[in-house]
């Protein structure tokens, strides 16, 4: 699709609002870390990946897996937005009998893998581009981790099975936000230097500012950074981005706006996308 860097920085603001509206309407939710991944999601569903919502048959098509399923209010107003899914479908979020759960799902059209297990999304996708490989497909695997998530030991096995196979078609992110449910990940589980332990498996590493639309797409289309090797891309996001009054806060990991939060940061969001239309 042929979108401005101005037009994806807007499409981000509606998902947001969108996002916030969902969590708001449902009574629950993830919204610090849906908020945080929103602009890396519009990049590649509006920009980036090679995908139809009208045709999820085609074998080529790109692969994405949201391994931090938790966030999945952000994902679903991502797909309503890009066409996989209906308004009427999103607004059933929440309520009883709706197919749409708490995490992802592969009863949702565009969903490819039931996810939020935590640690097990690059394991996944490292099957994915290999399969692609070996079957000559040529598609792209994208997997979005959350840094919380590091603490599990499976994804450093997963991105030492991808450095040895040399499987310069996949690409992990992760959503760098620095806080989980419990406070702040280098206080609950350190999991740096990522830069380095990434490397050390054989991959390439790239860091960017994960709110930088012009930047996130550059380093999308830079893939694979070198040749024979995974990507891993170091999105430094701030949970809760968009409100001022959830950004940077654990406490909105999972806390649901009141109706007077909910119009305040819908204020903010639309002013902000009043300024783009002066650039």
């Amino acid at each position: 699709m042929d979108y401005s860097i101005n037009e994806l920085e807007k499409e981000a603001i509606e998902i947001r609002k969108r996002t916030l509206e969902v969590i708001y309407n449902a009574g629950g939710g993830h919204t610090g870390g849906s908020m945080s991944l929103v602009d890396i999601l519009t990049a590649l569903y509006f920009s980036v990946m090679n995908i139809d919502p009208e045709n999820m048959n085609d074998n080529k098509r790109d692969r994405f897996i949201l391994s931090k399923g938790h966030s999945v209010e952000g994902y679903y107003a991502v797909l309503e937005r890009r066409g996989f899914i209906d308004r009427a479908l999103l607004d059933t979020y929440g309520k009883f009998n709706s197919d749409l759960t708490g995490h992802p799902t592969r009863k949702i059209k565009g969903i490819e893998v039931n996810s939020g297990a935590l640690g097990h999304g690059l394991s996944v996708g490292v099957g994915m581009a290999l399969a692609s490989k070996r079957q000559n497909l040529g598609f792209n695997t994208y997997v979005l981790m959350g840094d919380g998530e590091h603490g599990e030991g499976s994804i450093m096995e997963a991105a030492a099975s991808a450095g040895h196979y040399k499987l310069d078609n996949l690409v992990a992110i992760i959503d760098r936000n620095n806080l989980q449910i419990s406070g702040r990940t280098e206080d609950v589980l350190a999991i740096e230097d990522l830069q380095k332990k990434y490397e050390a498996n054989g991959w390439a590493v790239v860091n960017v500012d994960g709110h930088d639309m012009g930047a996130l797409i550059d380093v999308f289309n830079s893939c694979p950074v070198e040749a024979n090797k995974p990507t891993f891309i170091i999105a430094n996001t701030i949970k809760g981005k968009g409100a001022s009054f959830m950004e940077n806060k654990a406490v909105w990991h999972h806390k649901v706006p009141t109706a007077e939060e909910l119009e305040l940061a819908i204020k903010e969001l639309n002013e902000r996308k009043e300024a783009l239309y002066v650039k």
